[in-house]
């Protein structure tokens, strides 16, 4: 039976963490008992952490990576790597705040053995026209750069099988910032067969995003060099149809 490793990082969600939690265990029903629900916490200054180990006690297959970059970034590529690292054969990423909709995992779910990785595509969102916007551009930017063609590179709701997951996530640095934007790009630019599915997206439940526009516009900026490296590499390796 396939094992899942359900991932999300978090920093101070101690608004929405207890019922992200609650509501996302049950996907791990039905499912190898070696399945887990990662979450990492690490730099968080409320009772995110508190209210993580409090709930271990109530969904044993939780578990909680402290020892991370507080980074969300950072966080996604610890995630990816502990659940290589403990034999996951399908991982799942989505986030901790709420915007995600449990209901809609099992359709990914159901599709697992057709594809190599199952993205969410956000057509509509609730967090604002800024980041809608943000997004369009980088989806732009990956076609230019990679020749990749993507509705949404970076949403947190993607299942992917682990093996292929691990064949691009040593292509990253462990501080990396955006590695659900590089992973999406490796999966279309080598080829690995892939879907994208429509999903909801809604405003954030509780708490204050981390993430703000002169963030956002920062990492944008780091992000133009990183593509252009990336992109020398990927056409030095002579691989994928679009090099």
């Amino acid at each position: 039976m396939d094992s899942l490793y359900l991932v999300m990082p978090a920093y101070n969600e101690e608004e929405n963490i207890a019922e992200v939690v609650r509501a996302w265990y049950p996907v791990l029903d039905g499912k190898d008992e070696a399945s887990r629900m990662v979450v990492a916490d690490s730099g968080s200054t409320d009772g995110t952490h508190s209210i993580l180990e409090e709930l271990r006690t109530e969904f044993p297959k939780l578990e909680i990576l402290s020892d991370t970059d507080k980074q969300h970034g950072p966080k996604v590529i610890a995630l990816y790597d502990y659940a290589i690292q403990h034999g996951a054969t399908y991982i799942f990423q989505t986030d901790s705040d709420g915007q995600t909709d449990p209901a809609e995992f099992e359709a990914f779910w159901n599709l697992r053995e057709r594809y190599a990785g199952i993205f969410g595509f956000r057509k509509e969102r609730g967090d604002g026209k800024i980041r809608a916007f943000v997004e369009r551009v980088v989806c732009l930017l990956l076609g230019l750069y990679f020749r990749v063609t993507v509705p949404d590179a970076n949403a947190p709701f993607r299942l992917m099988r682990a093996e292929t997951v691990a064949k691009y996530l040593p292509r990253m640095a462990p501080d990396y910032n955006l590695p659900n934007i590089m992973m999406t790009t490796f999966f279309a630019y080598y080829g690995e067969r892939i879907r994208f599915r429509k999903i909801t997206f809604r405003p954030r439940q509780a708490g204050v995003n981390s993430v703000n526009v002169r963030k956002i516009i920062g990492i944008g900026w780091k992000a133009l060099g990183d593509f252009r490296a990336f992109r020398k590499e990927m056409i030095a390796d002579g691989k994928g149809d679009n090099a």
